[in-house]
Parts: C-alpha cells; structure tokens; sequence
C-alpha cells in the first residue's frame, strides 16, 4: 500500500488560483493523499468558492496573515501523511507527478526533501528549476541549474541539490520531526532554504527528481519586482546570512554587504527613479539593523499541536466531507 501524502497550499487572494491548482490535483493517479488549504487571511477576494468547490478538502481560514511559514507549518501540524508535500497555489500539475517523488523518497531513507522538474506554466517548454548550486558565502545567492533553459531532456537525471524549491516540495515527518518545521522568522522568501539546511544539518539529503513535473504561474500574489517582494527578499537575506553562516563566514559576508551590495543595490534602484523600491530595501535593512521582534531570529519551531496562538488565529476549520 502506498504512503500516505500530506498536500498543503496556502492561499492568499486569487482564489481563482488555487481552485485551477485543485482541479489538477483532482486528475492525479496516486492515492491515498489528503489536501489542506491554508487561506492566510485573504484581504481582498473571498476564499469560500475553494472551500465550496471541494468538499473533500481540509480548509483552514486563519484570521491574521502570518506568513508563507507560519501557514504551512499550522497545516503540518495538522497532517498525517508519512510526506508532506508543500505546493504552491499558483502551480498546476500532471496526473502522475507525485508517484516518481514518493519512490525517490521511498527508495532511500537518507533523503529528506525532494523537488521535481519545474516549469514556467506559460513556456511549459523553458525550465524554472533543475536543482540548484550552494549558496556564495559572501553574496548570500544561488544559482538555479536550468533556469531560463529550454527543456532538451539536458536535466533528465536524478541528481543530489543543494536546495529544494518552495513552489513544490516534498520533505519527510521523519526529517521534520528530527530538524523542525518552517522557521517563520522570514514570512516570505529564503525560509525553505533555511529548512534545507536544517534538514541536512540533521542528517538527511535533498534531491532533485527529474521525472516528476510541476508547472509554475510564479509570483501571482507578490509580482515579480513589488515593493513587497523587494522588502521581503532582501530582509529573508540578511536573516538566512545570520542564521547560517559561521565565523568568519559570516563577518566576510557582513562587509561585503555594507560595503558593496547594498550600496549597488539602493544607488541602482535611485538612478532607475525606483524610490517604491528604494524605500523597501531601505526599511529591510532597517528591520534586520533592530529586530524588533519578540522573539530570537534564531529559533525554529518544532513539530508538535497546534500552540494556543494558533488555534486562536483558525476562524475556520472545514474538515472533508468523507470524515
């Protein structure tokens, strides 16, 4: 019998999205699994067409938007899957993506995460993401094998990466009971780097899985160069420089930000007349600069029930019809 898979999406407005997501999901031949919809507190359009739409589904409305982490981690705790499967709301998949990821995964024990091949959905030929190189240790930057590529079969093998992909991956209870979940220190960007690490740290290994295929629409709720995702970005960043390198890694990495990326980046966004994204990069500087929040930038929450916060935050919890 096979494994059961924890599916879980956050959604944040665009519920169109997600229900296009859904629907594919619907057409997968891989049983048994369960889906959670995590709605973080959606301000403008209604979630309850997703709910509505699939009565089989767990749907989750939280009060309080608590970022891309904290969402994915209250449908952790609630799953009951052997793996757990984070996708994105605005990607759509083949019906026989998730058998190659659940035999990766099955086949070796000393794997944690897997992210299969992904695409653009608009150029299901052009690859976003084939595995990924470690970070620079000074530049705090990655580089993503086949991005941009077209797919000629070049990245049609399994291969070991230094990261997995936030819009689509697969990670094992046993590793997160071992390593942690999400650290929401971040609420968006960098925080499934920051878990890949902790994951090896723990012992395990990421891998790519070149036979499982997930189209990607990327960025509908953020756009791709907002004054939100250029405040978030650059402040998940610096917290990853902090969290994740040592000395003398990480004073290198400090100096080479104050004394060249950051000024490249604020002259940059002045000379192109950007001031909106100007002023983000500003205040994520500034938010690392005082950690104004309560809590250590060096915590990472562990697997257990749903806090009393947590529980507090849930307005909604729809459970499939089928319980």
């Amino acid at each position: 019998m096979n494994p059961l898979v924890s599916i879980i999406t956050v959604s944040y407005n665009h519920p169109e999205v997600t229900i296009d997501m859904l629907h594919s999901l619907q057409k997968i031949t891989y049983k048994p699994i369960e889906i959670f919809v995590i709605d973080n507190a959606s301000p403008n359009d209604d979630p309850t067409p997703i709910r509505d739409k699939f009565p089989d589904i767990h749907f989750i409305r939280l009060d309080k938007n608590i970022g891309f982490a904290g969402a994915n981690n209250v449908g952790i705790k609630l799953a009951q899957g052997k793996y757990v499967l984070l996708l994105n709301n605005d990607t759509e998949v083949p019906s026989g993506f998730l058998e190659p990821l659940v035999q990766k995964m099955e086949a070796n024990l000393q794997i944690g995460v897997v992210s299969p091949k992904i695409k653009f959905y608009h150029f299901p030929d052009t690859i976003q993401y084939a595995g990924v190189t470690p970070f620079h240790p000074l530049t705090i930057r990655t580089k993503g094998l086949g991005y941009g590529k077209v797919d000629k079969g070049q990245f049609d093998k399994d291969s070991k990466t230094a990261f997995a992909h936030g819009a689509a991956m697969m990670v094992s209870m046993r590793a997160i009971k071992k390593a942690g979940l999400l650290p929401d220190v971040y609420f968006l960007y960098y925080e499934e780097l920051d878990w890949c690490e902790a994951i090896r740290r723990a012992g395990y290994e990421v891998w790519y899985v070149h036979n499982s295929t997930v189209l990607h629409k990327e960025s509908v709720s953020t756009g791709r160069l907002s004054p939100l995702k250029t405040y978030y970005m650059n402040r998940a960043r610096l917290i990853f420089l902090q969290r994740n390198l040592k000395f003398p890694l990480l004073w290198f990495s400090i100096i080479y930000q104050l004394l060249v990326a950051i000024p490249k980046n604020l002259t940059f966004f002045l000379l192109k007349g950007q001031f909106d994204l100007f002023g983000a990069y500003w205040k994520a500087l500034w938010w690392n600069l005082g950690k104004k929040e309560h809590y250590s930038i060096k915590v990472t929450p562990r697997l257990e029930e749903l806090t009393h916060e947590e529980n507090n935050l849930i307005l909604e919890y729809r459970r499939p019809a089928s319980i």
